[in-house]
């Protein structure tokens, strides 16, 4: 291998896509229904690199595109994280300060741990980051540690333990998960026929229910009239048929309120109004709330529900569209390819990468990193990776500035995000290669990993006794924590 080894010294390029190539495809196999995923990349990085150092070769991705990945990764998950940030905040503020807490404790030992037994402090930080299996900690641990291997050495040795120690308790989670009240129920619609002499209008029921539900059709008068959008102002009489969407049991909620469930199903009868799926690629209509976009008044069409990536959410007044997103559109048939066009209805939607944002987004964010902050007892930067993240985190939460789109759409966020990760952890596996056989020569890895289980049956423990007896969470939200 000598040779070989020879010639993918000089080929930095060439090395960088063996190693997400064949670790990417490593990540696929699974055993005992367990794949390692992205994190395989850094293990065979880590593994080549280490062979290689023994033969007396160095394989090393440059530092540059190490450092471009992890900037291009940590960029975009604050894009796809932004619009929803500050409402889980809100909604989940309790928990996450106890999260908090729990890392924070979880720190203290590891550092007293790593003491005891004589650990360098940036050996710690890796194994803390790979005990946790959380890559954008070992980037901030490098980073702090001036670039030194020895976080990512932690990090390889303890990761492992890592993904067992949380996937038993996701299991230990997920056996409760037959008795949740807290988890998020599915979209359903229902038609159904007015009974109540209330005479309330469309309006009126959505503010009662908080905008929970959306009504999408109606037909007034009976079977001889056609089916129409559902209006705001559209008040419902006796024997009138509407169509509801929202989750399983506001829906069941707004039918006994109204009447009944009716054995008509407004959706079949497609002769005056249609509804399609359309893909928002305008990037005039991307950023700005559903309300603002009126498409009642443009072309007397509604939508009931929008897909963001593999999630489907209610289209409330105040959802804020983003380029990519699926518009369930119920329309005037003769209307819909206006519709369409206003939309965009284009695949550019679900990959246009956006080079304004993207670009003047991560340079703000590298200056924000870039910048040195005075205190008393000394001077700190946070770091390139911060200043992306917390950046992206702020362009996803605007959405637009001006006439300008600040967001990327879910699918190309993914996909940049994951090509981001993947040349990090080879640049960060090969740098650490020849780190690695000097901690299992030393004896030193029986350390590290031991550090690594304290680190995460203290956590993965403590999340699961806080959250499930504490905040009474339900087996899958408690899974995903």
């Amino acid at each position: 291998m000598t040779p070989v080894f020879a010639y993918l010294a000089q080929q930095e390029i060439l090395l960088l896509f063996l190693l997400v190539g064949f670790g990417a495809l490593l990540g696929h196999f699974k055993i005992g229904g367990v794949s390692l995923g992205a994190a395989a990349v850094l293990f065979l990085a880590v593994a080549v690199g280490a062979w290689a150092d023994a033969q007396g070769h160095k394989l090393v991705v440059p530092e540059t595109l190490g450092g471009f990945g992890l900037i291009l990764f940590t960029f975009s998950v604050g894009l796809m994280s932004g619009p929803n940030f500050a409402a889980a905040l809100r909604r989940g503020l309790a928990p996450i300060l106890t999260m908090v807490l729990l890392l924070v404790i979880a720190a203290a030992a590891a550092v007293g741990v790593g003491r005891l037994l004589g650990l360098e402090s940036a050996l710690v930080a890796g194994a803390f980051a790979g005990a946790l299996t959380n890559t954008p900690a070992l980037a901030a641990a490098r980073e702090a540690a001036g670039h030194s291997p020895l976080p990512t050495v932690g990090y390889a040795v303890t990761y492992i333990f890592g993904v067992v120690g949380m996937l038993i308790a996701t299991s230990l989670a997920l056996r409760h998960r037959g008795q949740d009240r807290d988890a998020p129920t599915p979209l359903v619609n229902c038609t159904v026929r007015v009974e109540t002499a209330e005479r309330p209008s469309i309006g009126q029921i959505g503010q009662r229910h908080g905008g929970r539900i959306r009504f999408s059709r109606v037909r007034h008068g009976g079977m001889m009239f056609p089916v129409l959008p559902a209006a705001e102002d559209d008040v419902l009489c006796r024997n009138d048929l509407v169509t509801v969407v929202g989750p399983a049991d506001e829906v069941d909620q707004v039918v006994r309120e109204l009447g009944h469930a009716s054995s008509h199903v407004l959706q079949a009868d497609r002769s005056e109004i249609d509804y399609r799926r359309i893909t928002l690629s305008n990037g005039k209509i991307a950023g700005r709330a559903l309300a603002e976009v009126n498409l009642l008044e443009r072309f007397g069409a509604t939508v009931s529900r929008v897909r963001r990536g593999d999630v489907d959410m209610l289209a409330s007044d105040q959802l804020v569209l983003q380029l990519g997103d699926r518009l369930r559109v119920v329309a005037p048939r003769e209307r819909m390819a206006e519709v369409s066009k206003y939309i965009g209805d284009s695949a550019r939607g679900l990959s246009d990468v956006n080079p304004i944002a993207l670009g003047l987004g991560m340079a703000l964010g590298i200056g924000l990193g870039k910048l040195v902050i005075e205190l008393p007892v000394g001077h700190f930067a946070i770091g390139s990776a911060a200043g992306t993240l917390l950046v992206g985190l702020l362009l996803g939460r605007l959405g637009r500035i001006g006439p300008f789109v600040t967001t990327l759409p879910v699918t190309a966020a993914q996909a940049l995000s994951e090509l981001g990760l993947l040349i990090f952890l080879a640049q960060a596996g090969t740098k650490a290669g020849a780190q690695i056989g000097v901690a299992f020569t030393s004896g030193a890895w029986w350390k590290i990993a031991l550090l690594g289980a304290v680190i995460t049956l203290l956590v993965g423990l403590g999340l699961y006794l806080a959250m499930r007896h504490f905040f009474a969470m339900g087996g899958t939200r408690l899974s995903g924590v």
